[in-house]
C-alpha cells in the first residue's frame, strides 16, 4: 500500500504560512504555529505507515485483530473530543495543538498494531488490512486539517454543521474495522466471491443474447408461449435487444454453450469456497505459510478463469470470434486442472467440488466440438463462395 500522507496538506504552492514578510498578528502566528505540528505530525504518520508497505516479520508476535478494532474505538472517541472543541466558541490554539498531538499519538499506534496484525497474512489478507487502515487514516487527516481551516476562519458560521461531518468519516472507517477480514482463509473466501459476482454479472449479459429475427420467429412457431415473451419483452426494451438480435442459429448454440460453461464455473467456485471454509480448522501459523500459499494459489487461479470469462463474454456478440472463444475455453480448462490438482493436495479433498469439475470439463467438451463444426460450417461456406465466384 502506497500512502503519502504529504499529498494532503504539503507540496501545495510555497511552504504553508508564507506571507511575503509582511507583519502577522497573534490569530496569524497561532494559525502558522498550528500548520506547521500538523505537518510535523504528517510527516511523522507518513513515516510510519511505510512500515506498513513491508511484510511484518514471522518472528514478531502476531497482534489479534480484536486489539486493533478496540484500538480504532479508542481513535474515533478521541475524533469526538476533537469534534466538541467547536460546539461553542472557537477553541483556544493550545487547546487545538494538544488534542492534535494526543489524536496522532494515538493513530500512531494505531498503525503499529495493525502492522502486528499482519504477521503470517498473506497478501490478500495484508491488502484488506492496508485499505481498512488507510480509511482511518486519511479520515484523520481530514478531520485535523479541517479543525486548522475553522481556526483561520472562526467567523464561519457553519462551523458547527462541518465538524460532525468529518467525525463522522472517522467513525465509519473505524467502525469499517469490524468487516475487515481476520484470517488469510475469510479475506481469500471474500475475494473468490467477489470473482463468483463478477462472472454473474457477465452470465446475465450473456442471456440477453437474442437470436435474429428469422431464426427467433422460426422457433417461436414451435412454442406459442416464447412467442408471447419474446413479444413482451421487445416492447418493453427494444432499443436495448438490437445488439444481440443479429446471432445466427449456430452463433445461438455456441452462445448456449458458454452459458452453461460459465454456470458450472459458478458451481466449481461455489465448492470451492465450501472446501477452503471446511479447512479453517487448518490454518496454523507454524506450517511455514504453505497453507496460505495455496490457497493464493487458488485465488489467483480463480481471477484468471474470471478473466477467462470476460473474454468468453465479450466474444459472443456477433460476429463471433471462435478462436477466441477457443482458446477462453482450452485455458479454463487448464486452470480447472490446476485447481482440482491443488485442491487435492489437502489432506480432506471434496468429492462435491471434483464433480462440479467433471461438470465443467464435460461443458468445456461440448463448446469446443461446436466451435469446431461451426468452424467446419464457414470455412465450406466461404469455399463455395470462391467456386462460385469462379
Amino acid at each position: 500500500m502506497t500512502v503519502s500522507p504529504r499529498m494532503h496538506v504539503l507540496g501545495h504552492k510555497p511552504p504553508i504560512g508564507s506571507h511575503g514578510g509582511r507583519k502577522m498578528g497573534r490569530k496569524e502566528r497561532e494559525k502558522e504555529q498550528l500548520i506547521r505540528t500538523l505537518n510535523n505530525h504528517l510527516n511523522n504518520i507518513h513515516e510510519t505507515l511505510q512500515v506498513l508497505n513491508q511484510t511484518a516479520a514471522s518472528s514478531l508476535e502476531k497482534v489479534s485483530w480484536n486489539d486493533v478494532i478496540q484500538m480504532g474505538e479508542q481513535v474515533s472517541k478521541k475524533a469526538t473530543v476533537v469534534g466538541m472543541l467547536w460546539t461553542g466558541e472557537t477553541p483556544e490554539a493550545k487547546a487545538i495543538e494538544e488534542n492534535m498531538a494526543e489524536y496522532f499519538n494515538m493513530l500512531q499506534g494505531f498503525v503499529l498494531l495493525s502492522h502486528g496484525s499482519t504477521v503470517g497474512a498473506g497478501p490478500t489478507l495484508s491488502l484488506s488490512i492496508h485499505a481498512s487502515v488507510k480509511q482511518v487514516v486519511d479520515s484523520s487527516f481530514k478531520l485535523m486539517m479541517e479543525s486548522i481551516t475553522l481556526y483561520a476562519g472562526s467567523d464561519n458560521k457553519d462551523k458547527e454543521h462541518l465538524m460532525p461531518q468529518y467525525v463522522g468519516a472517522v467513525w465509519e472507517a473505524c467502525s469499517a474495522l469490524k468487516k475487515t477480514p481476520a484470517t488469510n482463509i475469510t479475506a481469500i473466501g471474500r475475494a473468490m466471491t467477489q470473482v463468483a459476482v463478477s462472472m454473474k454479472d457477465v452470465l446475465r449479459e450473456m442471456k440477453e443474447l437474442k437470436p435474429s429475427s428469422s431464426d427467433q420467429n422460426n422457433e417461436a412457431s414451435h412454442d406459442d408461449s416464447a412467442k408471447a415473451d419474446s413479444e413482451h419483452q421487445e416492447d418493453d426494451n427494444s432499443s436495448l435487444d438490437e445488439l444481440g438480435n443479429d446471432l445466427s442459429s449456430e452463433e445461438m448454440k455456441v452462445a448456449q454453450l458458454a452459458i452453461g460453461i460459465v454456470s458450472d464455473m459458478l458451481v466449481v467456485i461455489k465448492e470451492l469456497i465450501r472446501t477452503i471454509t471446511g479447512l479453517l480448522k487448518h490454518e496454523n501459523p507454524d506450517d511455514g505459510g504453505k497453507f496460505v500459499d495455496t490457497l493464493e494459489r487458488l485465488l489467483k487461479l480463480c481471477q484468471g478463469i474470471g478473466v477467462q470469462i470476460d473474454e468468453l463474454g465479450a466474444s459472443l456478440y456477433p460476429p463471433q470470434e471462435l478462436s477466441v472463444i477457443k482458446a477462453a475455453s482450452v485455458k479454463i480448462l487448464s486452470m480447472t486442472d490446476e485447481l482440482q490438482k491443488e485442491v487435492e493436495s489437502f489432506n480432506s479433498s471434496s468429492e462435491a467440488f471434483i464433480q462440479a469439475c467433471n461438470g465443467l470439463r464435460s461443458s468445456l467438451k461440448q463448446m469446443d466440438s461446436e466451435v469446431d463444426c461451426f468452424n467446419t460450417t464457414v470455412l465450406e461456406a466461404k469455399l463455395q463462395n470462391v467456386a462460385i465466384s469462379n
